[in-house]
């Protein structure tokens, strides 16, 4: 199997974390995230759009109580500049982290440190909700249409954190890895890393993969820890002057 690219990497976010719908208008992807943040609200550009298409997409945004929001992929460069002349302010940088799953399935998981569960258990939920996730975001994972499971991470008997995953195209993405602050630098999300990759492993996957903003210290040197290595990025322009997505 080659190696994922970007695009590819990509296309799994989009298969493991969906947006509530998709429509186009012209070269124009418009995704109705319903809360789900930026990534299931943002729109995408595949080709030339004039200012009219660009027009007609902010107020498609707008109609669906979203900021005007795209996503600026690889090869983006001349719409990143464009949306930068019409008042859009870049945010998220985000890193695509990628690894063979080999690299995370070559250990055995102490007994009980982290658990492959769906439906997601109330506490799970509480941990996501603590930390953001709230029933907006959880809404996405039960909408996707592909393999998928929840991860819960235990230490010293307790539960210490949560996560969800799903398998596209044989590729494992990992979203919304969140410990417990009281359960931080213990090592938990590396179990629950190497947790997600052995369901996978089972389900066909050959690659694990990760999305993490640029400033996320914590989770980028989790990620380059367990030997995953960056694959690609991105980031998005969001209209100024407008309440967030």
């Amino acid at each position: 199997m080659k190696t994922p690219d970007a695009a590819d990497l990509l296309a799994v976010s989009e298969a493991t974390w969906p947006p509530a719908a998709v429509t186009r208008i012209g070269p124009v992807t418009l995704r109705d995230g319903q809360g789900g943040g930026k990534r299931v609200s943002a729109a995408t550009v595949a080709g030339e759009a004039g200012d009219d298409c660009l027009d007609a997409a902010e107020t498609e945004m707008r109609a669906l109580e979203q900021t005007p929001l795209f996503m600026i992929r690889p090869g983006d460069a001349a719409l990143d500049a464009r949306l930068a002349r019409r008042g859009y302010a870049l945010i998220d940088p985000t890193t695509i982290y990628l690894c063979e799953i080999a690299r995370l399935t070559d250990r055995p998981l102490p007994r009980v440190t982290a658990l492959t569960i769906w439906e997601p258990l109330q506490i799970m939920r509480e941990i996501w909700t603590e930390a953001g996730i709230g029933p907006a975001r959880q809404a996405v994972m039960e909408r996707a249409d592909c393999a998928r499971t929840g991860i819960l991470g235990r230490w010293n008997d307790s539960p210490a954190g949560a996560a969800y995953v799903g398998v596209h195209d044989r590729v494992a993405m990992v979203h919304a890895l969140e410990v417990l602050a009281h359960h931080r630098r213990q090592g938990v999300a590396g179990w629950m890393m190497r947790a997600a990759a052995l369901w996978a492993a089972a389900q066909g996957a050959a690659h694990v993969a990760a999305l993490v903003t640029r400033d996320n210290a914590p989770g980028n040197a989790l990620y380059a820890a367990l030997g995953m290595t960056p694959a690609g990025g991105y980031h998005y322009r969001i209209l100024t002057g407008e309440d967030a997505a």
